[in-house]
């Protein structure tokens, strides 16, 4: 489904993604982790389109994507979550997620349409659905979960997280996990996670890309991850011996 070859940012002189590579299969949850600033979330928004790859190349169903603005992306089928929600205050929970199930169709569909497909999605990771429910007072968790539904509402092929599991607690953490899992098996979404916790994460993904420093040092099953000594060195810190 996504091909990435070679991707390359540069801010200046600073190398922030340095010549990684990946393929992404249909019906994949892939888990793409590392320490802060280790290149993550910046892979991440080169392939979301918000930012523009310095060289390389991102190919999404063997069409190249690498440069195309955000918002062309999501019309090809790609969606995403924002670490940090910034919802619209003025709009009611519900008009949050219509206005992006109206965005991820190009404007092509009717309003009853788009409130159906945001009914839908709100439904999907457990918000109320009442035109009367307003976006204030709500808690971190309520707020990651209505980042996933406005996403879940541009009708995306390839989901990507982006950290979905920041300013949460526990039990949040597990129920979020278990939303994104619910989401690739009930609705056959391919998911790139983008995530620095590292537990709750490893037991849905079924595979796990590491970066360190803009680089890819490790590609494979999350048991094996969890025993590498260059990953957990890390997270960790080298051992002393």
């Amino acid at each position: 489904m996504l091909a990435v070859e070679g991707l390359c940012k540069r801010f200046g002189g600073f190398l922030a993604v340095n010549e990684v590579s990946f393929d992404l299969r249909a019906g994949e949850i892939l888990g793409l982790i590392g320490p802060n600033g280790s290149g993550k979330s910046t892979t991440f928004n080169l392939i979301a389109g918000n930012l523009r790859p310095s060289a390389g190349s991102i190919r999404f169903d063997g069409r190249e994507i690498g440069g195309l603005a955000a918002h062309a992306i999501c019309h090809l089928g790609i969606g995403r979550t924002f670490q940090i929600p910034r919802p619209f205050r003025k709009l009611s929970l519900l008009e949050n997620v219509t206005v992006a199930a109206y965005h991820g169709a190009g404007g092509k569909i009717s309003r009853a349409e788009a409130q159906h497909r945001a009914e839908t999605a709100l439904e999907m990771v457990g918000l109320p659905v009442s035109s009367s429910v307003q976006t204030n007072g709500m808690g971190a968790a309520a707020l990651k979960k209505l980042e996933l539904a406005r996403a879940l509402a541009t009708k995306p092929r390839l989901l990507l997280a982006d950290e979905s599991l920041g300013g949460l607690d526990r039990e949040e953490m597990e129920h979020a996990a278990e939303v994104l899992d619910d989401i690739r098996n009930r609705l056959g979404i391919t998911i790139i996670w983008v995530e620095h916790i590292m537990g709750v994460l490893m037991r849905i993904v079924d595979r796990v890309i590491v970066l360190d420093h803009g680089e890819k040092i490790f590609e494979g099953k999350p048991a094996q991850a969890a025993v590498d000594p260059r990953v957990t060195e890390v997270y960790l810190g080298k051992a002393r011996t």
